[in-house]
């Protein structure tokens, strides 16, 4: 397949390196001149995944007016729609536009290119970009990649993303995205406020039950659009995360101690991750937060039900992205307040 990758951060970084070192034919596009200049001289520095090395990857500034079987949508969230209708040009007749990114960007990308057109890639490793053309590879695994509804052949696809990680094909995209949602709501988030790596934070019960607390009202929400939720790298069961009504009101149980148990474990898989929507402030980009908790809150508003920790959360983001609440773990114990009213 001859590719495209649109965006050169930390997910698109290890996905250029990795297609190009077991040779597919792959271009990456990005805006950023610190990051193409960094790229020109010492190829894209890839760290925590192998032995450091750099690779030497075709990088361009201008998207070549060449067709390509696959378009790799690797911004964030809030760039994906311009970057699939600058991308649309190139993207052969038969060709797909997959999104790498969290929430929920097919049905945005579908109306710019067509359903039949549009796959979803839900990611489930990490990756961060920590300076310009410097990539580290914060977890391990694959992807589940799917269609909206439209039924085609995604094989060739598989194999070639193969080259970064293990990769399931779904046939109920929507379960696995709303999963993936649910745990992007509690950690990005969460990461986000209170300003430190998933391991750190996750360390704290009181942060842990903020993150159930919010992936409890995902699968309230999720199950009111009649979604059903597939499990998270084949073994995070939100139905099971998603805590009850005696445990709301408990102040310990077996099922409990089990709930927290399993996001120690998940804080200790992940605990080298720092929070995308973070980075993506300090870079003075506009985070994703509308696109996770915002998609909740808004779906819960079409069903009549209220999702207040969600709510919460995504002002509390906005309040760091633009009026310079800092990043703390005394803002998630205020965020831990106001959820409690």
């Amino acid at each position: 397949m001859k590719l495209l990758v649109m965006g050169c951060g930390g997910i698109g970084g290890i996905v250029t390196a990795a297609l190009t070192e077991t040779g597919h034919d792959v271009v990456a596009y990005t805006t950023n001149a610190d990051i193409a200049g960094a790229v020109e001289r010492n190829g894209l520095q890839i760290r925590g995944d192998g032995a450091p090395r750099g690779v030497r990857a075709r990088l361009v500034r201008e998207i070549p007016r060449e067709a390509f079987d696959a378009v790799l949508l690797c911004t964030q969230p809030p760039q994906v729609e311009d970057a699939a209708r600058a991308a649309l040009p190139v993207l052969a007749e038969d060709g797909v536009m997959v999104c790498l990114q969290n929430g929920l960007c097919e049905p945005r990308v579908a109306k710019i290119c067509g359903e039949s057109r549009t796959v979803g890639a839900v990611v489930a490793w990490g990756a961060a970009m920590p300076e310009p053309g410097v990539y580290e590879r914060t977890a391990a695994g694959g992807f589940a990649i799917g269609t909206l509804q439209t039924k085609r052949d995604l094989g060739e696809l598989s194999r070639a993303l193969e080259a970064i990680g293990p990769v399931e094909v779904t046939d109920n995209l929507a379960g696995k995205r709303w999963s993936k949602l649910a745990i992007n709501a509690a950690i990005s988030s969460l990461g986000t406020i209170g300003g430190d790596r998933l391991g750190a934070l996750l360390q704290h019960r009181f942060v842990r039950r903020l993150g159930l607390e919010i992936m409890t009202e995902c699968v309230h929400v999720a199950r009111k659009c009649e979604v059903r939720l597939e499990k998270v790298s084949g073994t995070v069961d939100l139905e099971w995360l998603a805590l009850t009504q005696e445990e709301k009101v408990a102040t310990g149980s077996p099922s409990l101690v089990a709930k927290h148990a399993m996001l120690l474990a998940v804080g200790f898989r992940y605990r080298r991750m720092r929070s995308s929507m973070l980075a993506a402030i300090e870079r003075g980009r506009t985070p994703a937060v509308d696109f996770l908790n915002g998609e909740v809150v808004d779906r819960a508003r079409e069903h009549g039900i209220t999702v207040p920790v969600n709510e919460a959360a995504r002002a509390m983001v906005w309040s760091i992205a633009k009026n310079g609440k800092k990043s703390s773990l005394d803002a998630l114990h205020e965020l831990a307040r106001v959820s409690a009213v």
